[in-house]
């Protein structure tokens, strides 16, 4: 039997999302092949373009990357972007366009988790309406064809499948009007559910748990110096015995949120106003970093506090802290001391020190990501200029040379 061959081009931006598309190149042939359609040979390529996530607009997303099929050959076209993509502040997840047989997967729309399974999902639903077809109809047929065999009910209609927490923040399908770029789109209708759905995506995307390195000197200081105070000075012992819970908890806040306040200054994380964003994008880009920290902050602390407590159950004879009080300790005393240790060391220990690998700090904003990828377009810009003008030179230095012999 003869059979097609499909060329399908999987175009991400700088960073994290590369090592997605590296993935899907290995993963999705057999996948197409599986669920979309036996008859054809697929084959995937993975191509990083700064051009694709450098902007919010979807409508920008396509056309640039209606370019790239373009340049690369391509039968299809599918871009993951790690940026947000609105429509008159609507959130939207996907679109694609089965005439010009391009797509725009937009990653923090998917959510928080599982992310790369949610991913795979996506691409073949969006693969799938450009080959298949976008219309009711269309979808209908697919699924008909597909029988039992395919995925559940309905699910030809849908980006992925409902799980979790797409049950309380439905992806909605919606059939933009004749003329429109996009053919197809899967939107979120709540702003509130978008706006958790998104937060907790961009969070996710700006991978948190890669702060552990980075926090590793403030963790060393911190500890250092709350172990001094509290193996040096027993009347802190007295003052852990004294608090009540609530206390506890407020300093507990205070320690954390000043924390985060001191690497978002200290490293100038916090986006002000440019010409690149609107203000609505800014207060997302700003929501998001200080929920990343307080994320990475909050492992730190949690972290910090069990070196604490084992320091505390090891160092500290109840009889010492006994005889100290002068009368018993509190049963939850001991807990109280590293807890009361924890939050004076990230005080005092950690402010006034920064991260080192800095890099992996700023990687993990929006930001400043958006304005590597600037710079990123403006050099290849200056490239090309460069390389025009070089070319130019050449030709009227041909045509002088026939001139003169």
């Amino acid at each position: 039997m003869n059979e097609d061959r499909k060329k399908i081009g999987i175009v991400t931006p700088p960073g994290y999302t590369k090592r997605i598309g590296e993935g899907l190149y290995y993963s999705l042939p057999g996948l197409l092949r599986e669920y979309i359609d036996k008859g054809e040979t697929w084959e995937v390529e993975s191509l990083e373009s700064p051009l694709i996530g450098y902007t919010e607009e979807p409508e920008e997303v396509l056309d640039a990357l209606l370019e790239k099929k373009k340049e690369n050959g391509w039968d299809m076209a599918v871009c993951l972007t790690d940026l947000p993509l609105f429509r008159k502040k609507k959130l939207i997840v996907a679109e694609a366009n089965s005439t010009k047989k391009v797509g725009v997967l937009s990653l923090p729309g998917l959510g928080a988790a599982p992310l790369i399974k949610r991913i795979r999902e996506s691409v073949l639903q969006l693969v799938s309406e450009m080959h298949q077809g976008v219309s009711y109809e269309d979808r209908d047929r697919v699924q008909q064809k597909n029988g039992i065999k395919g995925r559940t009910e309905t699910n030809e209609r849908e980006l992925v499948k409902k799980r979790g927490f797409d049950r309380f923040s439905p992806i909605v399908r919606e059939t933009p009007e004749a003329g429109k770029t996009a053919e197809v789109r899967f939107t979120v209708d709540s702003k509130l559910r978008g706006a958790i759905r998104l937060i907790t995506g961009m969070v996710r995307a700006n991978r948190p748990w890669m702060l552990f390195t980075p926090f590793l000197k403030m963790l060393v200081v911190a500890f250092t110096s709350g172990s001094f105070g509290f193996l040096i000075f027993p009347t802190l012992w007295e003052v852990s015995n004294q608090y009540t819970l609530w206390r506890m908890m407020a300093i507990n806040i205070f320690a954390v949120v000043l924390l985060v306040f001191w690497i978002m200054t200290a490293h100038k994380l916090w986006e002000r106003k440019s010409g690149h964003s609107s203000a609505y994008i800014r207060r997302l880009y700003n929501s998001t970093t200080v929920l990343t920290l307080l994320t990475a902050v909050s492992f730190y602390y949690t972290l910090l506090l069990i070196c604490f407590q084992l320091l505390v159950l090891v160092s500290l004879p109840e009889s010492a802290i006994n005889a100290q009080l002068d009368g018993d300790m509190n049963k939850i005393g001991y807990f109280y001391i590293a807890w009361t240790a924890t939050n004076i060391g990230t005080i005092v220990g950690a402010l006034g020190t920064t991260m080192e690998k800095e890099e992996i700090v700023l990687s993990g904003t929006y930001g400043n990501r958006q304005r590597q990828r600037y710079e990123l377009i403006n050099e290849a810009e200056q490239e090309k200029k460069e390389a025009e003008k070089e070319k130019e030179e050449a030709i009227q230095e041909k045509k002088e040379a026939r001139k003169n012999g």
